[in-house]
């Protein structure tokens, strides 16, 4: 009877997946930048009504919303080569991550930025700042600290979508883990540790994402 678990066999496959976790840690990291970014850039689109930017930004917003990941995935790998855009799969699956997730971040900063009372901007163009100015120094720092937390769920769930990118041959640690099963015919071990690796990695964004609420709280009171 097969040992139902081996621990030198164990110790194997943690050592494996803990160098592809460096590859899945790197595409949240750089996919969770582009979402911020990019979410914000929407958010400013959205609530201050640019002519025509405006109601494209909302479009291709939903639209994006609205359609699967998955096919947002194979669409950045298969398509854009198709026009003439030469990219790997690294690149696809952090520009697919990223824009998908920039359009709920977008919602998000949307939400902080109505919860700002309308006076405060209109009291910035009494005293002729300009909008940009009033952005940065007046919205922008009270819209932000509220909307840390749902923000930071966003970023565990983009971390979680990761092993959906195996399917353009983006080996993360789920991948690797079913590589390692199907070649020893041994599933538990490396897809209890990636179990393991992912929930570890999972906590660790939550420790920041409270780190940086709390940081934000101690501001707001000027400590």
């Amino acid at each position: 009877m097969t040992e139902f678990w081996d621990w030198s066999f164990a110790k194997d496959a943690a050592v494996q997946l803990s160098w592809v976790s460096l590859l899945t840690v790197k595409v949240t990291v750089f996919s969770y930048a582009i979402a911020l970014t990019l979410g914000l850039v929407f958010a400013v689109f959205k609530t201050f009504k640019i002519k025509y930017l405006s109601t494209i930004v909302v479009g291709v917003v939903e639209f994006i919303r609205l359609t699967p990941l998955l096919l947002q995935i194979f669409f950045v790998y298969y398509a854009l080569p198709l026009l003439g855009v030469s990219i790997s799969a690294f690149a696809a699956g952090i520009i697919a991550l990223g824009v998908h997730y920039a359009c709920y971040c977008s919602e998000v900063y949307k939400a902080g930025i109505n919860c700002v009372h309308g006076s405060q901007l209109e009291a910035a163009k009494v005293l002729s700042l300009p909008r940009r100015v009033a952005f940065t120094r007046i919205i922008l720092p009270q819209a932000i600290p509220p909307v840390i937390p749902p923000l930071g769920n966003y970023l565990i769930a983009l971390f979680k979508e990761t092993p959906m990118l195996s399917t353009i041959g983006l080996v993360e640690i789920l991948y690797r883990a079913q590589l390692i099963s199907a070649a020893t015919f041994r599933p538990i071990e490396p897809l209890t540790i990636a179990g393991i690796y992912f929930l570890i990695m999972s906590i660790v964004a939550s420790i920041i994402v409270r780190m940086c609420e709390n940081f934000f709280s101690l501001r707001k009171f000027g400590v």
